[in-house]
C-alpha cells in the first residue's frame, strides 16, 4: 500500500526519493532539499533536518515561485 503523501508529513516517510540539495548551500547545510514524487508534485524539506517535515507542491507552484526567484521578487527577504 502507497504512502499518502500529505503537507508537514516526515520526509523520512518519503521513501525511494532522490533529494538535491542546491549548489550554493554552505558547509553547514543551510538550505533546502527538493525531490520530484510519483505523482509529479514536488517536496522540500530543510536540509538540516532531513527527518523533519516535508512540504508537498505542485510543479505550478514551484515554477511561479522559481520565476519570481529569478524576477527577483524575494531580493528583499536576504537584504
Amino acid at each position: 500500500m502507497a504512502t499518502e503523501v500529505l503537507n508537514g508529513m516526515s520526509a523520512a516517510d518519503l521513501k525511494g526519493v532522490t533529494w538535491t540539495k542546491s549548489s550554493y548551500s554552505d558547509a553547514i547545510g543551510n538550505c533546502v532539499e527538493f525531490a520530484v514524487l510519483d505523482g509529479g508534485d514536488i517536496a522540500m524539506r530543510n536540509s538540516r533536518f532531513p527527518e523533519g517535515p516535508a512540504l508537498i507542491y505542485t510543479r505550478a507552484e514551484v515554477a511561479a515561485f522559481v520565476a519570481g526567484a529569478r524576477d527577483g521578487e524575494f531580493d528583499d527577504l536576504v537584504h
